[in-house]
């Protein structure tokens, strides 16, 4: 009764198992053909004559009248045959019955050379015998039929196999040579009611504002009468732009989750193919299939690899298959006939490449920018991916927040891994602070390598330098304070110190300035200190020369070039082989720039040479003890003003 009870209940279920049919094996085939080859076998007569030769047959057959007949086949073969009355004294074995049937089998048989010869020397041996008792000899032209009809038919059977197994490979929905005959099909996935996603919003931290804004498309799809009855329309596409990381597949997931609507995720890329309009076609299929369930929501990930804007395309001139999947796209989303009830979700990091005509009005009518979290955000995303970990006492949420700033989502579920396999395999019960804070020096700067050989000279250039970092960052007022000083080598960094920025939207000159000094306060240290300079400044040098690059043409902070940005948000300057100012202007942002970097190098060794004594103590702490924090520069320089936030970064040697 129960069963019964619940297959009502259950109609696809009780479906399901009336048309449940047995399926087709092959193995099937394979038993009844070798149950076939053992019956044949078991009906064939049993035993095999014996081989002799022709002297044996004559000399102890032919002679003593023991032969009763024998067949020449096939112009080659002889098969002897023992009269009845001579078989059972002990010289020849009963060989007459076999199988299911008695038949005669021939007792003996030899090979001849030619008929000629063989009748010539039964002749000689019978020579005085009366005709009536001479041995018959009967010839017969014997055809293997069953070998015959296997031989012909045996590779046609091998070859419709072959063909059939290929055929049955290639037709197959995740086979490569299934794509030859569904290469205009859509790749599709449909996450439906019967196979739903686990995800939903909850699972989804530090998105709130992009949440709001997401909540309200699955709010339409649940409730679609509380806005048609104010004559409202839901928007037909929302993209998702943000950073790496930040959250935008894991926000689609939970919009899968969460609105109980047929749900197709794709990838821009698998509209992409070799071949001429295949493109076209799946976005076609797609839609078809979409408005069939609509409802629904199509999901496109990486967007970008089709909606990059028409005419970027380093083949200009050429028909490209990216640009007629593009057409095909816009025409779907917005085109001359009405597509409701389907809804495009999009995600991309790379918004600024996509071509205008899909970012309108109406295609894509809302833009949400998921960005990097801040520190509250952090702190929500912390605890969400903690909540699987055992945790120590010790592990506080807010200050790991704090010493993540710039971490992406994905960042910080790596932080929370990594700090829990750094606990299993220090043999630990629980996952402690200590471990997480390895696990962000291990992201950050790379994994220790405490055998790496380096030399004493070479482990005091880098002690001097990372101290310079320390000293310059400790004493300017607009720098930031730092935490952690270390020289064991981390990643391809020799040494590394971390800083605890604040986390501010504006920067002013000075501020950037100050940033820029510490970061030449390695160089400068060697040139004070050994008088001469090393190639571990390499990572400093690229940071500050970008760093001046952008104060002078980008946020117009130089006293010479005056209040001009050569910055292009719209990317349109990657495609161009021609600079947006002058030669003269080039020399002026050159100039500016290496003057800017002097006054900062210049700058850390003035600050340096004031704190000899003080940098000099410092370098020998991290000799002797390697890793060093804030409460050794306190020690030595004294008391330094707090930020109004103290959040980590790395700077690498």
């Amino acid at each position: 009764m129960n069963n019964q009870k619940s297959n009502r209940n259950n109609p696809i279920k009780q479906d399901k198992t009336d048309n449940k049919k047995p399926r087709f094996n092959i193995y099937w085939i394979y038993a009844i053909i070798a149950l076939a080859f053992i019956f044949i076998n078991f009906l064939s007569p049993s035993g095999s004559p014996e081989e002799i030769n022709m002297a044996d047959f004559k000399n102890n057959m032919l002679s003593k009248g023991d032969v009763e007949k024998v067949i020449v086949v096939n112009k080659e073969t002889v098969e002897v045959y023992i009269k009845p009355s001579k078989i059972g004294t002990g010289r020849y074995i009963d060989n007459t019955s076999g199988g299911f049937f008695k038949q005669q089998k021939p007792n003996f048989l030899f090979k001849i050379g030619s008929v000629e010869s063989f009748e010539k020397q039964m002749a000689e041996a019978q020579e005085g015998i009366p005709e009536t008792e001479k041995t018959p000899i009967v010839y017969e032209t014997r055809e293997n039929h069953i070998g015959n009809i296997i031989m012909y038919i045996l590779p046609i059977v091998i070859i419709v196999g072959i063909w059939i197994l290929i055929m049955r490979r290639m037709s197959g929905a995740n086979s490569a040579g299934g794509q030859i005959f569904n290469i205009g099909k859509s790749k599709a996935k449909l996450f439906d009611k019967d196979n739903n996603v686990k995800i939903d919003f909850s699972h989804v931290a530090g998105l709130d504002e992009a949440k709001v804004e997401i909540k309200e498309i699955v709010d339409f799809l649940k409730n679609p009468k509380k806005y048609t009855d104010l004559g409202g329309k839901i928007p037909k596409g929302v993209l998702l732009v943000g950073p790496p990381g930040t959250g935008k597949t894991l926000l689609a997931k939970a919009v899968a989750g969460e609105a109980h609507v047929p749900f197709f995720s794709l990838s821009g890329s698998d509209f992409v193919e070799m071949f001429v309009g295949v493109g076209a076609s799946r976005v076609r299929d797609l839609f078809r299939t979409a408005k069939e369930k609509s409802p629904c929501i199509i999901f496109i990930d990486e967007i970008d690899a089709i909606g990059r804007a028409r005419g970027r395309n380093p083949n200009m001139g050429a028909n490209d298959e990216r640009e007629n999947t593009l057409n095909q796209l816009l025409t779907e989303m917005d085109g001359f006939e009405s597509n409701s009830g389907v809804i495009i979700l999009a995600a991309t990091n790379r918004a600024d490449i996509l071509d205008r005509a899909l970012l309108r009005a109406g295609r894509f009518d809302r833009q949400i920018h998921v960005e990097l979290p801040d520190l509250n955000g952090r702190n929500e995303i912390f605890k969400v991916h903690m909540k699987p970990l055992r945790l120590a006492g010790d592990v506080d949420v807010e200050f790991l927040a704090k010493q993540t700033p710039g971490f992406s989502g994905a960042d910080i579920a790596n932080v929370c891994n990594e700090a829990a396999l750094i606990a299993a395999r220090k043999n630990k019960k629980k996952v402690e602070r200590q471990d997480f804070l390895d696990a962000v020096d291990r992201i950050v700067g790379g994994l220790e390598k405490r055998s790496k050989v380096i030399s004493p000279q070479e482990k005091k250039v880098i002690a001097f330098h990372e101290a310079g970092h320390a000293t310059v960052s400790w004493m300017l007022e607009h720098a930031n304070p730092l935490i952690k000083v270390t020289i064991i080598p981390r990643g391809q960094a020799l040494g590394a110190a971390w800083y605890l920025p604040e986390e501010r939207q504006l920067s002013t000159k000075e501020q950037v300035f100050h940033e820029m000094c510490s970061i030449m306060g390695g160089r400068a240290a060697e040139k004070l200190v050994f008088d001469s300079v090393s190639t571990g400044a390499l990572n400093d040098l690229e940071r500050v020369t970008k760093q001046a690059y952008a104060l002078v043409a980008y946020f117009g902070m130089s006293e010479k070039l005056g209040n001009l940005s050569f910055y292009d948000s719209t990317g349109q300057s990657d495609f161009s082989f021609v600079k947006p100012f002058s030669e003269k202007t080039a020399e002026l942002i050159d100039k500016e720039v290496k003057m800017i970097v002097d006054k900062a190098y210049n700058t850390a060794l003035k600050v340096l040479d004031e704190n000899r004594e003080g940098l000099e103590q410092l370098a020998n702490k991290l000799l002797e003890k390697e890793v060093i924090f804030t409460d050794d520069l306190e020690q030595i320089f004294g008391p330094r003003p707090k930020s109004e936030s103290e959040e980590q970064t790395v700077d690498s040697m």
